[in-house]
């Protein structure tokens, strides 16, 4: 045992004591919201200073009268479609609307012409400005008031989420916030499993190579050398995920108090409601953000503890699950491109727990493929962490540790049997078969 701690030591130690260690576990959380605020910052200016997009517009019908918005400036037109066409092409306009003669209550034809393949966003503002002529000419016929069908619009009815427990103990909650939450947990195991596993797979392939591992199994075996290859790098891991929510949920947080700084989000929120001229998005931003205080009661409701201990649990158990089958691969090759063939395998299942996250678990939390995907131990890591947040039975749960416990075991014991043969092995070409062969090997 003493030996695999030493192991541990050197692994976690080599890594953490280089610049490169340091560079990312500090700067890359303070690079990643500075990044994201200047870039908040230049959308919102480039959104202040964009001029509006000119419209030709060619209405045939004589029925849609549509007004020039802070977003599109219209300029009516006459003639023929053709004499249309060839006057746009030789302008700078964004585009060239034909209104064929059509009824107002039912249009069709209608056609955008444009120079080039246009945003989503601008096609989307085109489109609901002709909605909004259509509806104005149905309440025209229907003798509908606008201010009438504006107060029937903003109409919004909101309840109240409450959770019963058997006790008969009600619990407020917020199925967004659960589901952001279930989400980010989600990509953030998927994401080291990945990471740190394809780290050990790197270091066994460097150690192989250089032939310093010829030395080290001299003194320790070959099974000790890897469980302690593992678990020093998943120290590395957790210490610098440690660190980065420090300074992300603390000290950024602190500091922007500090100084009477506002989050870029907030920052870019309010810039939004003092430049959009939309009165009805106006409301709708300043309404959201009356329900902050609801937000963060519910919040306060989120067993945060459990959920963090779960996570660091599934993170530990997940890695340790594939960190083993990526350390027998890479026992077996000598470079990363002879690893590719046999990393698919690998992280097939961790891309169905990942890909299952969102098809399933945040949509259906409690449903059958969402317990199933929590409960096997190669998708468990992603899928329990995206549903812990939606109160898991407790059974449900522990069944899934036993089994993630039980499935790092069951790897451990395949990638050792492979390991011990390969770690020692230059200039084989490695196949399924001779994997295969290495594991059926008694030494």
């Amino acid at each position: 045992m003493n030996k695999v701690w030493l192991i541990i030591q050197r692994e976690f130690l080599n890594r953490v004591q280089k610049k490169s260690f340091l560079v990312t576990t500090i700067l890359v959380p303070l690079i990643i919201p500075a990044i994201m605020g200047v870039l908040v910052y230049v959308m919102v200016q480039e959104v202040k200073e964009a001029k509006p997009d000119t419209i030709q517009v060619l209405d045939e019908s004589g029925a849609f009268t549509l007004e020039s918005t802070k977003r599109i400036s219209i300029v009516p037109i006459s003639g023929t479609l053709e004499q249309a066409k060839k006057a746009y092409m030789e302008s700078d306009d964004f585009g060239l609307l034909y209104i064929p003669a059509t009824e107002t209550n039912n249009p069709k034809g209608i056609v955008l012409y444009t120079k080039e393949n246009q945003s989503v966003e601008k096609i989307s503002n085109v489109e609901g400005m002709l909605n909004d002529r259509v509806k104005d000419a149905k309440m025209e016929k229907y003798n509908v008031d606008k201010e009438t069908l504006k107060d029937i619009r903003t109409t919004k009815v909101g309840f109240q989420e409450i959770n019963l427990s058997d006790s008969g103990e009600e619990k407020s909650s917020n199925t967004g916030v659960l589901y952001g939450l279930g989400m980010v947990l989600g990509i953030l195991i998927y994401m080291f499993v990945l990471i740190y596993g394809i780290q050990i797979m790197q270091g066994v392939i460097d150690e192989k190579t250089s032939k310093i591992v010829e030395v080290i199994v001299s003194s320790v075996k070959p099974f000790q050398l890897m469980l302690g290859k593992i678990v020093g790098i998943a120290s590395v891991g957790l210490v610098q995920f440690l660190i980065w929510i420090i300074l992300i949920g603390v000290v950024s947080t602190s500091v922007l108090g500090y100084f009477g700084l506002k989050m870029p989000q907030q920052q870019a929120m309010e810039q939004v409601i003092e430049s959009t001229g939309d009165e009805e998005v106006k409301e709708a931003i300043q309404a959201q953000s009356l329900q902050t205080p609801e937000l963060l009661k519910n919040m306060s409701q989120i067993p945060f503890t459990k959920i963090a201990l779960v996570f660091l649990f599934y993170f530990l158990g997940g890695y340790l699950l594939y960190g083993a089958l990526f350390a027998a691969v890479g026992s077996a090759v000598e470079s990363i491109q002879e690893s590719q063939q046999f990393q698919f395998p690998i992280t097939l299942p961790l891309l169905i727990g990942y890909l299952g996250l969102f098809m399933f678990i945040l949509r259906d939390p409690h449903g059958t493929v969402s317990f199933w995907l929590s409960i096997i131990p190669f998708t468990s890591p992603v899928a329990m962490v995206g549903r812990i947040a939606f109160d898991v039975p407790d059974w449900q749960l522990a069944l899934s540790m036993v089994l993630l416990v039980g499935g790092f075991i069951f790897t451990t014991w395949i990638a050792g049997r492979i390991y011990r043969v390969g770690i020692l092995m230059t200039g084989t070409k490695v196949n399924y078969k001779v994997l295969a062969k290495w594991f059926m090997t008694k030494v």
